[in-house]
């Protein structure tokens, strides 16, 4: 079954604000991060012994970090500031997709660059393996809307050229 004009926009827009959304709760929970590691380090029963002895540790550097030097924080802030930035980013094609399909195009490079960083700069960080793969899971889970929403919006883009070219 072809889809419509109406449907394929809709089909669009839900997807994109899926990643606005997922993108914003992703910033916003970047700020509290001592309160979600402190948590994370009480709530820990069903973590491997590893991981929660990882988890302790990343707790105790940031509480102690932020006691003596607060202002390192700020680097996590601005980390959720850009998340909020590029939700708002995907606003625009959720408005105007095929004026804006450059923006999905610039968010899926961007997911597939999550990739190398997890694993160059964890390695280099000694970030373990199965948190380096919670960091990819961000490229991995996001680029699902944006792929969808894009392939809609080529759809678009072809069926718009095709009713110009019949009115014409």
């Amino acid at each position: 079954m072809a889809l419509t004009t109406t449907q394929l926009k809709k089909r669009i827009k839900i997807w994109l604000w899926v990643l606005v959304i997922g993108l914003a709760l992703s910033g916003i929970t970047a700020f509290p991060i001592e309160t979600e590691l402190a948590w994370f380090n009480n709530h820990s029963g069903l973590m491997s012994i590893n991981a929660k002895a990882w988890f302790g540790t990343i707790y105790s550097a940031v509480k102690i970090t932020n006691i003596n030097y607060p202002y390192l924080s700020y680097g996590t802030d601005w980390l959720a500031f850009a998340h909020l930035l590029l939700a708002v980013l995907f606003i625009g094609p959720a408005q105007d997709p095929i004026k804006n399909i450059w923006v999905m195009q610039f968010g899926i490079i961007a997911c597939i660059a999550i990739f190398p960083l997890a694993f160059i700069a964890g390695n280099i960080r000694q970030i373990p393996l199965f948190w380096q793969l919670i960091d990819c899971s961000f490229g991995a889970i996001g680029i699902i809307p944006l792929l969808l929403a894009y392939r809609y919006t080529k759809k678009l883009t072809y069926l718009k050229t095709a009713l110009s070219q019949q009115h014409a």
